[in-house]
């Protein structure tokens, strides 16, 4: 069964990649009904082993990817062992990325209804704090069984006309950023520019 277990760590040459690290352990039946539940328990293992990615602490981090990388260079010469890994990874990618879409429309719709409650209370107050002055013009402060509403006495500057200004009222404020279109351009071409360089990336995505 695809399991997640530590593999026991053997003399190895130098030259040879460190792969005594906890690693993913394939037996594979041949029967289409074990390889299914096979490849189900190694996306598991593989999910159990990303969750280990949320910690803040990098070398824990570090240590969750390393074993990862470890599960797979332990197949390098074993394509069929290594492509059912690299697919259950496959599928717990799909899966986190899914899921973080979900979380990102929950949150949406969340945040909406936040707005909405937001709103209608601001409205309730505004309502209540207008019949209560209404009521007891010069009050500052209204008492009931429950509540209490309190207010303080501040001061703000609205600018009815900016234009009619003097200079002396106005703050002058510069801000600048690297003209990122232009000096790849530049670069592209050939010219060389202090602090900036092109990098060249691949970009991979699973389908």
């Amino acid at each position: 069964m695809a399991v997640l277990t530590p593999i026991p760590t053997v003399a190895a040459p130098a030259s040879a990649p460190d792969t005594s690290g906890p690693a993913f352990s394939l037996q594979r039946s041949g029967s289409l009904w074990q390889l299914g539940i096979e490849s189900q328990e190694l996306t598991t293992a593989i999910g159990q082993l990303a969750e280990q990615l949320e910690t803040d602490d990098p070398e824990l981090r570090a240590l969750a990817l390393a074993e990862l990388e470890a599960a797979l260079l332990a197949e390098e010469g074993n394509k069929a062992a290594l492509s059912a890994k690299a697919d259950a990874t496959c599928w717990v990618i799909e899966h986190l990325r899914g899921q973080a879409a979900y979380r990102q429309q929950q949150a949406k719709r969340l945040a909406d209804l936040a707005r909405s409650d937001a709103g209608r209370a601001d409205a309730l107050e505004e309502s209540l704090i207008f019949v209560l002055t209404q009521l007891q013009p010069a009050a500052t402060r209204f008492s009931f069984p429950n509540h209490e509403l309190s207010s303080r006495k501040s001061s703000a500057v609205v600018i009815d006309d900016e234009e009619a200004l003097d200079s002396e009222w106005l703050a002058v404020t510069t801000t600048t950023k690297p003209d990122k279109a232009a000096i790849k351009e530049a670069l592209k071409a050939g010219r060389h520019i202090e602090g900036a360089q092109l990098l060249s990336r691949r970009s991979w995505r699973i389908h």
